[in-house]
């Protein structure tokens, strides 16, 4: 009995840091487990941060909302059609639209010069905005790209 008395403190302690390791929540596992395949899932990490997506949203609301909607949704449900004057509606630039098909460096031209090379009527964003803003202007709407969005983005050029 006594050479088993020796040994109690160390189990206890065994014991202590195995429970200490694990709260027991299922919640705590699943949280750890749905990480664990987000990082494993191949999906590439995009090129903008959320600090950048932050100054966007702010960006975007004082700038752009006006004519895409306060989530890039657009406003017009027929984007493709040309209106009286001739001109484009300011299409979505959720991922529903076409935005996706630009690179990034066209997407930045549009913004700096404006959308009446392309058929629109968005005036240029040059002197207006500075270089970040523009880029967290992008940022904000491709935040709401889903990954298959900006997966066929990146393959048609992206960030090239």
């Amino acid at each position: 009995m006594t050479e088993l008395m020796k040994f109690i403190p160390l189990i206890l302690l065994t014991l202590a840091t195995f429970v200490g390791c694990n709260d027991g929540s299922e919640e705590t596992q699943q949280s750890a487990a749905s990480s664990a395949v987000t990082q494993n899932t191949g999906s590439p990490e995009r090129w903008y941060s959320q600090p950048q997506v932050e100054r966007g949203s702010q960006v975007f609301s004082e700038n752009c909302a006006v004519c895409h909607g306060d989530q890039a949704q657009g406003l017009t449900e027929n984007w493709k059609q040309r209106l009286d004057d001739g001109s484009f509606p300011a299409p979505p630039l959720n991922g529903s639209a076409h935005a996706w098909h630009h690179s990034l460096a066209l997407l930045t031209e549009v913004v700096e010069k404006g959308g009446t090379a392309f058929g629109g009527k968005m005036p240029p964003f040059a002197d207006v905005l500075t270089d970040d803003d523009k880029q967290a202007a992008i940022a904000y709407f491709q935040s709401f790209w889903d990954e298959d969005t900006y997966l066929g983005w990146l393959d048609v050029g992206g960030v090239d």
